[in-house]
């Protein structure tokens, strides 16, 4: 995978939308992109689950947590599963914990914090559709860059 999401914003500042920092680093890649899917769940992660279980294909999914911070979405489990499922990464409005297992996991990873509490598992939620928040829609279909700078989207894949 080589570009930075430095080079792509100069390269297309017409085509991506720049992601508002604050989602902090979690997989063992830093670096990862990939056509998005979408979940929009809260304080419930049974939906995230199904999701991750189904092959990714080097997908990135998007996981609209309404900004939680009292419950993980993700944690050592499930991010070990969208690694055995063929996912390229996940970004979470929410958090994550068992930071020490994600970054062993050779995804990508991005959430706003760690809680060590789990969430509750009554499969409520939504797949598909658009969800905002840092500033940006992220619409399943388009395509997802992150590295170190931040994350990126794009109406089209720019890699090709």
């Amino acid at each position: 995978m080589d570009f930075t999401t430095a080079d792509l914003c100069d390269a297309y500042p017409d085509l991506v939308q720049v992601a508002a920092p604050g989602f902090r680093e979690f997989g063992a890649r830093s670096k990862f992109s990939g056509r998005i899917d979408t979940v929009q769940v809260f304080e419930d992660n049974d939906l995230v689950r199904r999701v991750l279980e189904s092959s990714g294909q080097g997908r990135v999914l998007v996981v609209d947590g309404g900004g939680s911070l009292r419950c993980a979405l993700v944690g050592g489990r499930l991010a070990s599963l969208a690694q055995a499922s063929g996912w390229a990464g996940l970004v979470i409005n929410g958090s994550v914990r068992d930071s020490a297992e994600l970054s062993q996991v050779a995804i990508g990873i991005r959430a706003l914090g760690t809680v060590p509490r789990r969430s509750g598992k009554d499969g409520k939620g939504k797949r598909g559709g658009s969800v905002v928040f840092g500033g940006v829609n992220f619409s399943p279909g388009r395509f997802l860059y992150a590295d170190e700078d931040g994350i990126l989207l794009a109406e089209r894949d720019l890699l090709a």
